[in-house]
Protein backbone atom coordinates (compact mmCIF):
# COMPACT_ATOMS: atom_id res chain seq x y z
CA UNK A 1 0.00 0.00 0.00
CA UNK A 2 1.38 3.49 -0.87
CA UNK A 3 2.36 6.03 1.84
CA UNK A 4 0.99 9.04 1.87
CA UNK A 5 3.23 12.25 2.77
CA UNK A 6 3.10 13.73 6.15
CA UNK A 7 0.31 11.81 7.49
CA UNK A 8 1.11 13.52 10.80
CA UNK A 9 1.16 17.42 11.91
CA UNK A 10 2.45 18.04 15.19
CA UNK A 11 2.04 22.07 17.02
CA UNK A 12 4.18 23.14 19.83
CA UNK A 13 7.16 25.28 20.56
CA UNK A 14 10.36 24.52 19.11
CA UNK A 15 13.54 25.00 20.63
CA UNK A 16 16.94 24.26 20.47
CA UNK A 17 18.32 22.43 23.48
CA UNK A 18 22.13 22.58 24.01
CA UNK A 19 22.56 19.89 26.20
CA UNK A 20 26.54 18.86 28.30
CA UNK A 21 28.03 18.05 31.10
CA UNK A 22 28.91 20.28 33.57
CA UNK A 23 29.91 20.95 37.05
CA UNK A 24 29.10 22.42 40.19
CA UNK A 25 31.33 25.69 39.31
CA UNK A 26 29.23 26.16 35.92
CA UNK A 27 25.65 26.19 37.84
CA UNK A 28 27.03 28.36 40.63
CA UNK A 29 28.31 30.84 37.51
CA UNK A 30 24.53 31.12 36.72
CA UNK A 31 22.75 30.58 39.94
CA UNK A 32 21.43 27.18 38.94
CA UNK A 33 20.07 24.44 41.02
CA UNK A 34 21.49 20.68 40.35
CA UNK A 35 18.02 19.35 39.08
CA UNK A 36 15.45 22.20 38.44
CA UNK A 37 13.95 23.74 35.43
CA UNK A 38 13.34 27.66 35.55
CA UNK A 39 13.27 30.31 32.58
CA UNK A 40 16.46 32.17 31.90
CA UNK A 41 16.19 35.75 33.37
CA UNK A 42 19.08 38.38 32.39
CA UNK A 43 21.77 36.82 34.46
CA UNK A 44 21.26 33.31 32.75
CA UNK A 45 21.85 35.11 28.95
CA UNK A 46 25.64 33.84 28.75
CA UNK A 47 24.87 30.17 29.80
CA UNK A 48 23.71 29.00 25.91
CA UNK A 49 26.95 30.65 24.06
CA UNK A 50 28.83 29.30 27.37
CA UNK A 51 27.54 25.39 26.84
CA UNK A 52 28.04 26.18 22.93
CA UNK A 53 32.01 27.27 22.92
CA UNK A 54 33.45 25.98 25.90
CA UNK A 55 31.94 22.73 26.51
CA UNK A 56 30.81 19.59 24.51
CA UNK A 57 27.61 20.47 24.03
CA UNK A 58 25.61 18.15 22.14
CA UNK A 59 22.70 19.90 19.95
CA UNK A 60 18.84 18.43 19.95
CA UNK A 61 15.96 20.26 18.31
CA UNK A 62 13.70 20.19 21.80
CA UNK A 63 10.35 21.41 23.12
CA UNK A 64 8.72 18.65 24.29
CA UNK A 65 6.32 18.23 21.09
CA UNK A 66 9.19 18.20 18.51
CA UNK A 67 10.91 15.43 20.43
CA UNK A 68 7.56 13.60 19.81
CA UNK A 69 7.56 14.62 16.42
CA UNK A 70 11.01 13.29 16.06
CA UNK A 71 10.14 9.94 18.07
CA UNK A 72 6.81 9.56 15.07
CA UNK A 73 9.23 9.66 12.68
CA UNK A 74 11.70 7.27 14.15
CA UNK A 75 9.42 5.03 13.61
CA UNK A 76 7.49 5.96 10.19
CA UNK A 77 8.41 6.10 6.71
CA UNK A 78 10.31 9.06 5.43
CA UNK A 79 8.09 12.29 4.80
CA UNK A 80 5.55 11.22 7.20
CA UNK A 81 5.51 14.05 9.97
CA UNK A 82 5.59 18.03 10.15
CA UNK A 83 6.21 19.89 12.77
CA UNK A 84 4.93 23.24 12.96
CA UNK A 85 6.13 26.23 15.72
CA UNK A 86 7.84 29.43 15.81
CA UNK A 87 11.78 30.21 15.60
CA UNK A 88 13.37 33.58 15.06
CA UNK A 89 16.34 34.65 11.65
CA UNK A 90 19.37 33.81 13.71
CA UNK A 91 22.01 31.07 14.06
CA UNK A 92 20.39 28.92 16.54
CA UNK A 93 17.29 28.79 13.84
CA UNK A 94 19.78 27.28 11.46
CA UNK A 95 21.29 24.48 13.82
CA UNK A 96 17.86 23.42 14.18
CA UNK A 97 17.22 23.14 11.31
CA UNK A 98 20.34 21.14 10.63
CA UNK A 99 19.17 18.87 13.31
CA UNK A 100 15.74 17.91 12.38
CA UNK A 101 16.96 17.53 8.48
CA UNK A 102 18.80 14.47 10.37
CA UNK A 103 16.12 13.55 12.21
CA UNK A 104 14.06 13.36 8.84
CA UNK A 105 11.47 15.91 10.30
CA UNK A 106 9.60 18.20 7.87
CA UNK A 107 8.96 21.81 9.52
CA UNK A 108 7.44 24.41 8.91
CA UNK A 109 8.80 27.29 10.96
CA UNK A 110 7.13 30.87 11.64
CA UNK A 111 10.27 32.83 11.58
CA UNK A 112 10.01 36.24 13.45
CA UNK A 113 13.19 38.94 12.36
CA UNK A 114 13.17 40.70 15.74
CA UNK A 115 13.07 37.66 18.38
CA UNK A 116 15.49 34.76 18.76
CA UNK A 117 15.01 30.96 18.13
CA UNK A 118 13.83 29.61 21.93
CA UNK A 119 16.61 27.44 23.76
CA UNK A 120 17.68 25.43 26.28
CA UNK A 121 20.39 25.27 28.12
CA UNK A 122 20.80 22.08 29.82
CA UNK A 123 23.60 21.55 32.41
CA UNK A 124 24.08 17.50 33.15
CA UNK A 125 26.12 16.72 36.80
CA UNK A 126 25.62 13.35 37.87
CA UNK A 127 22.30 11.85 37.35
CA UNK A 128 20.79 15.53 37.80
CA UNK A 129 20.46 18.04 34.96
CA UNK A 130 19.45 21.83 35.52
CA UNK A 131 17.24 23.50 32.36
CA UNK A 132 17.44 27.18 31.81
CA UNK A 133 15.11 27.98 29.12
CA UNK A 134 14.31 31.03 26.65
CA UNK A 135 10.93 30.72 24.89
CA UNK A 136 12.16 33.44 22.67
CA UNK A 137 10.45 33.62 19.09
CA UNK A 138 8.70 30.03 20.38
CA UNK A 139 6.10 32.00 22.39
CA UNK A 140 5.18 34.85 19.22
CA UNK A 141 3.26 31.37 16.99
CA UNK A 142 0.28 33.02 15.79
CA UNK A 143 -2.43 31.72 13.78
CA UNK A 144 -2.28 33.04 10.76
CA UNK A 145 0.87 31.16 9.96
CA UNK A 146 -1.17 28.11 10.84
CA UNK A 147 -3.96 29.23 8.31
CA UNK A 148 -1.39 30.11 5.22
CA UNK A 149 -1.80 28.31 2.28
CA UNK A 150 0.99 26.27 2.03
CA UNK A 151 0.95 24.99 5.88
CA UNK A 152 -3.03 24.62 5.63
CA UNK A 153 -2.45 22.55 2.87
CA UNK A 154 -0.24 19.88 5.10
CA UNK A 155 -2.95 20.40 7.88
CA UNK A 156 -5.45 19.38 5.91
CA UNK A 157 -4.23 16.48 4.14
CA UNK A 158 -2.86 14.76 7.09
CA UNK A 159 -4.21 12.01 8.92
CA UNK A 160 -3.53 12.97 12.56
CA UNK A 161 -2.82 15.84 14.93
CA UNK A 162 -0.64 16.05 17.98
CA UNK A 163 -0.78 19.09 20.29
CA UNK A 164 1.56 19.60 23.19
CA UNK A 165 0.46 21.35 26.09
CA UNK A 166 2.44 23.99 26.48
CA UNK A 167 1.41 25.79 23.27
CA UNK A 168 -1.89 26.40 25.28
CA UNK A 169 0.63 29.39 26.72
CA UNK A 170 0.95 30.23 22.93
CA UNK A 171 -1.78 30.30 20.68
CA UNK A 172 -4.98 28.48 21.47
CA UNK A 173 -6.39 29.51 18.30
CA UNK A 174 -4.18 27.83 16.60
CA UNK A 175 -5.16 24.48 18.91
CA UNK A 176 -8.88 25.27 18.15
CA UNK A 177 -8.17 25.74 14.23
CA UNK A 178 -6.63 21.62 13.85
CA UNK A 179 -9.26 20.88 16.69
CA UNK A 180 -12.19 21.61 14.41
CA UNK A 181 -10.35 20.60 11.18
CA UNK A 182 -9.95 17.11 13.46
CA UNK A 183 -13.47 17.01 14.23
CA UNK A 184 -15.20 17.92 10.75
CA UNK A 185 -13.05 15.52 9.19
CA UNK A 186 -13.13 12.71 12.00
CA UNK A 187 -9.47 12.17 11.89
CA UNK A 188 -7.72 11.23 15.47
CA UNK A 189 -7.00 14.54 17.06
CA UNK A 190 -4.16 13.72 20.20
CA UNK A 191 -2.90 16.59 23.03
CA UNK A 192 -0.45 15.76 25.76
CA UNK A 193 -1.25 17.59 28.87
CA UNK A 194 2.72 18.56 29.72
CA UNK A 195 2.79 19.90 33.02
CA UNK A 196 0.98 20.01 35.89
CA UNK A 197 0.58 24.04 35.43
CA UNK A 198 -0.94 23.88 31.86
CA UNK A 199 -4.12 22.25 33.77
CA UNK A 200 -3.91 24.79 36.61
CA UNK A 201 -3.10 27.91 35.35
CA UNK A 202 -4.59 27.30 31.51
CA UNK A 203 -7.47 25.98 32.57
CA UNK A 204 -10.23 27.39 30.46
CA UNK A 205 -8.18 27.28 26.82
CA UNK A 206 -7.75 23.40 28.17
CA UNK A 207 -11.27 23.44 28.98
CA UNK A 208 -12.02 24.97 25.39
CA UNK A 209 -10.22 21.99 23.68
CA UNK A 210 -11.12 18.79 25.89
CA UNK A 211 -14.53 18.03 23.93
CA UNK A 212 -12.16 17.30 20.75
CA UNK A 213 -9.59 15.00 22.63
CA UNK A 214 -9.64 11.59 20.52
CA UNK A 215 -6.64 10.67 22.56
CA UNK A 216 -5.29 12.61 25.72
CA UNK A 217 -1.84 11.55 27.11
CA UNK A 218 -0.75 12.24 30.29
CA UNK A 219 1.65 11.63 33.51
CA UNK A 220 0.21 10.72 36.89
CA UNK A 221 1.08 14.42 38.07
CA UNK A 222 -0.64 16.39 35.51
CA UNK A 223 -3.63 13.67 36.03
CA UNK A 224 -3.46 14.49 39.53
CA UNK A 225 -3.16 18.98 38.94
CA UNK A 226 -6.27 17.60 36.35
CA UNK A 227 -8.67 16.67 39.22
CA UNK A 228 -7.27 19.23 41.68
CA UNK A 229 -7.85 22.20 39.56
CA UNK A 230 -11.27 20.71 38.11
CA UNK A 231 -12.70 19.85 41.74
CA UNK A 232 -12.72 16.17 40.70
CA UNK A 233 -12.28 14.53 44.55
CA UNK A 234 -10.46 12.14 42.83
CA UNK A 235 -6.89 10.68 43.72
CA UNK A 236 -6.74 7.41 42.34
CA UNK A 237 -5.31 7.18 38.87
CA UNK A 238 -7.37 4.53 37.13
CA UNK A 239 -10.46 7.22 38.25
CA UNK A 240 -9.25 10.32 37.12
CA UNK A 241 -8.57 8.54 33.96
CA UNK A 242 -11.84 7.11 33.41
CA UNK A 243 -13.33 10.64 34.48
CA UNK A 244 -10.79 12.18 31.20
CA UNK A 245 -12.20 9.67 28.83
CA UNK A 246 -16.00 10.17 29.71
CA UNK A 247 -15.92 14.63 29.53
CA UNK A 248 -18.27 15.54 27.16
CA UNK A 249 -17.13 14.94 23.09
CA UNK A 250 -17.98 16.61 20.07
CA UNK A 251 -16.56 14.02 17.23
CA UNK A 252 -18.96 11.01 18.39
CA UNK A 253 -17.54 8.87 16.35
CA UNK A 254 -14.46 7.92 17.58
CA UNK A 255 -14.26 6.83 21.49
CA UNK A 256 -11.91 9.14 24.25
CA UNK A 257 -8.94 7.16 25.15
CA UNK A 258 -7.23 8.40 28.23
CA UNK A 259 -3.42 7.33 28.66
CA UNK A 260 -1.70 7.96 31.88
CA UNK A 261 1.73 7.29 31.96
CA UNK A 262 3.39 6.72 35.98
CA UNK A 263 7.41 6.12 34.87
CA UNK A 264 8.24 2.44 36.01
CA UNK A 265 4.55 1.78 37.08
CA UNK A 266 2.17 0.31 34.76
CA UNK A 267 0.72 2.57 31.87
CA UNK A 268 -2.54 3.57 32.88
CA UNK A 269 -5.63 3.77 30.09
CA UNK A 270 -9.66 4.38 29.91
CA UNK A 271 -11.55 4.28 27.16
CA UNK A 272 -14.81 6.16 27.02
CA UNK A 273 -17.81 4.48 27.88
CA UNK A 274 -16.32 1.52 29.31
CA UNK A 275 -16.16 0.27 32.90
CA UNK A 276 -12.83 -1.47 33.32
CA UNK A 277 -9.40 0.57 32.67
CA UNK A 278 -6.61 -1.56 31.39
CA UNK A 279 -2.97 -1.72 32.97
CA UNK A 280 0.28 -1.99 30.67
CA UNK A 281 3.15 -2.71 32.42
CA UNK A 282 6.49 -0.71 31.12
CA UNK A 283 8.97 -2.99 29.08
CA UNK A 284 11.78 -3.86 31.50
CA UNK A 285 15.45 -2.51 31.26
CA UNK A 286 18.30 -3.07 33.41
CA UNK A 287 19.32 -0.03 36.17
CA UNK A 288 22.65 0.28 34.42
CA UNK A 289 21.23 0.68 31.39
CA UNK A 290 19.63 3.95 31.88
CA UNK A 291 21.29 6.83 30.72
CA UNK A 292 18.83 9.80 30.98
CA UNK A 293 14.97 9.61 31.30
CA UNK A 294 14.48 13.41 30.26
CA UNK A 295 11.42 12.94 27.36
CA UNK A 296 10.72 9.49 27.96
CA UNK A 297 7.13 10.90 28.45
CA UNK A 298 7.42 12.34 25.26
CA UNK A 299 9.05 9.53 23.51
CA UNK A 300 6.21 7.36 24.52
CA UNK A 301 3.83 9.84 22.67
CA UNK A 302 5.56 9.47 19.73
CA UNK A 303 5.74 5.72 19.63
CA UNK A 304 1.82 6.36 20.27
CA UNK A 305 1.32 8.57 17.64
CA UNK A 306 3.14 6.46 15.06
CA UNK A 307 0.57 3.07 16.01
CA UNK A 308 -2.19 5.78 15.58
CA UNK A 309 -0.99 7.07 12.12
CA UNK A 310 -0.46 3.84 11.23
CA UNK A 311 -3.57 2.25 11.89
CA UNK A 312 -2.81 -0.10 14.60
CA UNK A 313 -4.85 -1.30 17.68
CA UNK A 314 -4.53 0.93 21.04
CA UNK A 315 -2.98 -2.21 22.41
CA UNK A 316 0.30 -2.29 19.73
CA UNK A 317 0.08 1.62 19.77
CA UNK A 318 1.00 1.53 23.58
CA UNK A 319 3.29 -0.97 23.24
CA UNK A 320 5.16 1.12 20.46
CA UNK A 321 4.76 4.13 23.17
CA UNK A 322 6.86 1.58 26.01
CA UNK A 323 9.09 0.76 22.93
CA UNK A 324 10.54 3.64 21.98
CA UNK A 325 10.13 5.24 25.53
CA UNK A 326 12.38 2.73 26.53
CA UNK A 327 14.90 3.06 23.63
CA UNK A 328 14.88 7.15 24.61
CA UNK A 329 16.06 6.55 28.22
CA UNK A 330 19.48 4.45 27.13
CA UNK A 331 20.72 7.39 25.16
CA UNK A 332 21.40 11.49 26.24
CA UNK A 333 18.60 13.83 26.33
CA UNK A 334 15.18 13.27 24.73
CA UNK A 335 16.80 11.26 21.50
CA UNK A 336 16.65 8.23 19.69
CA UNK A 337 19.89 5.64 18.93
CA UNK A 338 21.00 5.22 15.10
CA UNK A 339 21.52 3.46 13.34
CA UNK A 340 17.81 2.89 13.77
CA UNK A 341 16.29 0.35 15.38
CA UNK A 342 13.16 -1.65 14.44
CA UNK A 343 9.76 -1.95 16.67
CA UNK A 344 8.99 -5.38 17.48
CA UNK A 345 6.11 -6.89 15.13
CA UNK A 346 4.49 -8.43 17.88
Amino acid sequence: MATKDYRLVCLENPLLDIQAVGNEALLEKYGLKANDAILAEEKHQGIFEDLLNNYDAKLIAGGAAQNTARGAQYILPPNSVVYIGGVGDDKYAAILHDAVKQAGLRVEYRVDPKVQTGRCGVVITGHNRSMCTELGAANHYDVEHLKKPEVWSLVENAEAYYVGGYHFTVCPPAIMELCKLAADRNKPFILSLSAPFICQFFKDPLDASAPYWDYVIGNETEAAAYSESHNLGLTDVKEIAKALANLPKINTQRKRVAIITQGTEPTIVAVQGEDAVKEYPVHEIAKEQICDTNGAGDAFAGGFCAGVVDGKSLDESIHLGQWLARLSIQELGPSYPFPKQTPPTN
